[in-house]
C-alpha cells in the first residue's frame, strides 16, 4: 500500500474555487456515474481509438452516436454510454485533466488502466468514496465489500438506499478490478499495482492542481493509488523527466515538480496564483 495517513480527496477539491474545478475537471457533489457503471475502461479505450487526436467533443458524440464505434444494439444505449462516458472523462478537449490523459493516453499502452481510474476518481465522488478501502487493504488479502460500503455510508448518509449502495459497491470493485487493484471474479484479492512515469505525472498533476507543493505531491491521495512510496514516486517522476512529461528539480530535501510539457501556456498562465498553494 501507498506510504499515505491522509485519503481525504475532498479537501483539496473543496479549496478550488468552482470556476478552476471546472476548468481542472473536477466533479463534486451527491450523485456519482457508480450508481449505475463501473469506469468503462473498455468503452473508453474503443472511444480513443475510434477518435485518435485533439478533436472537438463533437466527435467523440459522433463517434458513440453515429459510428456506433462501442457497438451498443439501440440508439438509447448509444446515448446513454455517452452520457456516462462524459460524466466519468469529460471528453471535453477545453478540461485540462481529459486533455493531458488523452495526450498521455497514447503514450504507454499499459498506463492506461490507472490513468482512466485516475480521472474517474476526479470526476465521480462515490468512486472517490471507496478509494480508502481498497488503498488500505493489504496485498494478497481478500477484499472486505462491508469495509467500502461503511466508507459510502459515511461519505453519502442516507442519501442512497441499501439497494443502491450495494450497486455502487459491486460497480466500485468492478472498476478497481479493470485498474488491476484487485483480481478475481465473486472474490476479490488486493493486487500491487505498477506505477508507471506516464501514471506518475498523472497523479503529480492532479496533487499539482488541488495545491500540493513540494514533497507533498508525491503524497496525496492521488499518487496513493499507485501502490508506491514516495521515494519509489520520485524515482519514478525521474524517469518522467526523462521521457519529457515534467521537470523535476532536487536539492537536497527540496522538491520542485513542474508541468511545462503537460500543460499550454494558457493553461499555466490560467491556473497561475488560482489556489492557495499547499506545501
Amino acid at each position: 500500500m501507498g506510504a499515505i495517513s491522509d485519503l481525504n480527496y475532498e479537501v483539496g477539491i473543496a479549496d478550488l474555487a468552482a470556476s478552476q474545478a471546472m476548468v481542472w475537471g473536477f466533479r463534486s457533489g451527491e450523485r456519482g456515474t457508480h450508481t449505475s457503471r463501473t469506469m468503462m475502461l473498455e468503452e473508453l479505450s474503443h472511444l480513443l481509438e475510434a477518435v485518435p487526436g485533439d478533436v472537438a467533443r463533437e466527435q467523440y458524440a459522433d463517434a458513440v452516436m453515429e459510428q456506433n464505434c462501442l457497438g451498443k444494439r439501440t440508439a438509447a444505449t448509444r446515448k446513454l454510454s455517452l452520457q456516462r462516458l462524459t460524466e466519468l472523462y469529460a471528453l471535453e478537449p477545453q478540461v485540462i485533466l481529459f486533455r493531458v490523459l488523452r495526450d498521455l493516453w497514447g503514450r504507454n499502452e499499459t498506463s492506461r488502466p490507472l490513468l482512466a481510474l485516475l480521472l474517474a476518481l476526479a470526476r465521480d465522488p462515490l468512486l472517490r468514496a471507496t478509494a480508502t478501502a481498497v488503498i488500505r487493504t493489504s496485498y494478497g488479502h481478500e477484499f472486505a465489500r462491508q469495509s467500502m460500503k461503511d466508507a459510502l455510508t459515511v461519505a453519502v448518509g442516507g442519501r442512497l438506499s441499501d439497494a443502491t449502495l450495494d450497486k455502487v459497491v459491486r460497480n466500485a470493485s468492478s472498476s478497481w478490478t479493470q485498474s488491476g487493484h484487485f483480481q478475481g471474479r465473486g472474490r476479490k484479492t488486493r493486487h500491487k499495482v505498477e506505477a508507471t512515469p506516464a501514471a506518475t505525472s498523472f497523479a503529480l498533476l492532479l496533487g499539482f492542481a488541488v495545491g500540493r507543493r513540494g514533497r507533498l505531491l508525491f503524497e496525496t491521495p492521488w499518487t496513493a493509488v499507485l501502490d508506491a512510496n514516495p521515494e519509489e514516486l520520485i524515482d519514478m517522476a525521474v524517469d518522467a523527466k526523462r521521457l519529457g512529461l515534467l521537470d523535476l528539480k532536487q536539492s537536497g530535501s527540496m522538491i520542485d515538480v513542474s508541468f511545462p510539457t503537460l500543460l499550454t501556456e494558457k493553461e499555466r498562465e490560467l491556473i497561475h496564483g488560482s489556489h492557495r498553494q499547499v506545501g
